[in-house]
């Protein structure tokens, strides 16, 4: 990436990071579409590439997303809800007392879960980076020490959909439409 992709990249990192010290699980989402922004500004800034025979004028064929990460992310930020938007909604959406215990019970147990998972990530992000500082990198220890990294990141990524997943749940009909019409307005 360019120095301008690479900086928001940092940032997008940072933010991702950041949204889950300040408890909301769906700080991976946010650091997921940051980071797919970075890279599809960095390949704009790219130099282009040679291109083929030109097409005839008439053809119009359907462009593709330019980055096709941002469509996953997109399709499933509007299908769930982050925390925070019902949170800060909870009389407009009717959230009951029921609703309120039970989704700060589910948010208090991913964090449980996922402070570990940290930890454990940073551990194997440090080892798989003492491996890639060698002058001749064994291969195979650092393509296991990079499983090992994805593996907990898979891991901590699975537990904040489930908490979205069971959040959403939580919610009755008119409550999901209403949220969904509060992100919308929102921008989210």
């Amino acid at each position: 990436m360019t120095g301008f992709g690479s900086a928001i990249a940092q940032r997008a990192v940072a933010r991702g990071a950041q949204a889950r010290r300040n408890g909301w699980p769906g700080g991976w989402l946010v650091c997921l579409v940051l980071l797919a922004a970075a890279a599809g500004r960095a390949r704009a800034e790219a130099p282009p590439e040679p291109s083929g025979p030109p097409m005839p004028p008439h053809a119009h064929a359907p462009h593709p997303p330019q980055d096709p990460s941002l469509l996953g992310a997109d399709q499933l930020g509007q299908k769930l809800f982050p925390p925070e938007l019902i949170m800060s909604h909870q009389d407009e959406l009717g959230i009951t007392a029921q609703q309120r215990e039970a989704i700060v019970k589910e948010i208090e147990a991913v964090h449980s879960k996922i402070f570990p998972l940290q930890w454990q990530m940073s551990a194997a992000a440090e080892q798989l980076s003492k491996a890639l500082d060698a002058p001749k990198v064994d291969e195979a220890n650092a393509i296991a020490q990079a499983d090992k990294v994805m593996g907990i990141e898979r891991e901590i990524k699975r537990t904040h959909l489930t908490v979205l997943i069971r959040i959403r749940n939580l919610l009755n009909d008119s409550q999901r439409a209403k949220a969904a019409e509060l992100r919308a307005r929102a921008g989210h």
